[in-house]
């Protein structure tokens, strides 16, 4: 089984969302990316923070990976002043993980000296594991000059992907191939779509084209809930279709 608890289905601008992020159990557990206001339902989650060993970003929008700054933050000041114990921690990303992380570890005061080992690693379309669980990532289209990649988790015979932010596209469709769960891009509604994310509509149809047991849509714009884009979902795919919300608790 795969637990995920949605630690934010908003954006950056949204009044009562976290922006993305997500928390995902299975033999392991780790982050799939980590926007604003994100840390404080990590917190709320019960979850232990300082036992996270690896954190996965899409792309680096500030409203993936902001959030990062105050953990990584919080992360050296339990291990230097409080006493504190954490174990290696392995930041994975699209091209570009390295250059961003490098910077803000030689910008940011204290980073450079972190008390823990901290491996950074730049991923595209290659399968890896950790621990028993594996890991596709898959190139998506989202802003010119940016790769993007959304995440198929596999564990024990249970699929669940992330699309990140994505337009339509038919890596997306391979990606969810067959998943129980995919957590979709549904910035917009069909009838208001917006540049460089998916509708209501096109979530629904990833699905269906996909196979999928079942769709959770994600990642709302405020204008998003201004429109049923539940049902917009559901006049293309045929199964069951949830609305994200923060601290919503989902299994494969």
């Amino acid at each position: 089984m795969i637990r995920v608890t949605v630690l934010g289905s908003g954006t950056n601008v949204h009044p009562t969302r976290a922006a993305a992020g997500y928390l995902v159990q299975t033999d392991q557990t780790f982050l799939l990316d980590f926007g604003p206001r994100t840390l404080t339902n990590l917190i709320k989650s019960g979850v232990d923070r300082h036992q996270i060993t690896h954190i996965l970003f899409s792309h680096f929008h500030a409203d993936h990976f902001a959030d990062f700054i105050p953990f990584f933050f919080d992360a050296v000041i339990y291990c230097k002043y409080q006493g504190g114990k954490r174990p290696p921690l392995t930041l994975i990303g699209p091209r570009g993980t390295a250059t961003l992380m490098r910077a803000m570890m030689t910008t940011f005061p204290s980073f450079n000296r972190a008390p823990f080992r901290v491996t950074i690693r730049e991923v595209a379309d290659r399968r890896f594991r950790i621990g028993d669980t594996r890991i596709q990532p898959a190139t998506v289209r989202h802003a010119p000059r940016l790769h993007c990649v959304g995440y198929r988790i596999e564990y024990q015979h249970h699929v669940v992907t992330y699309s990140g932010d994505s337009l339509y596209c038919e890596s997306l469709v391979k990606l969810c191939r067959e998943a129980n769960v995919a957590i979709l891009d549904c910035s917009f509604p069909e009838n208001q779509p917006g540049a460089g994310h998916l509708h209501a509509g096109e979530c629904g149809r990833v699905a269906q084209e996909a196979g999928i047991g079942r769709l959770v849509l994600s990642h709302f714009y405020p204008i998003a809930e201004q429109y049923d884009v539940r049902a917009q979902a559901g006049s293309y795919f045929s199964g069951k279709v949830r609305m994200a919300k923060d601290l919503l608790r989902l299994t494969s």
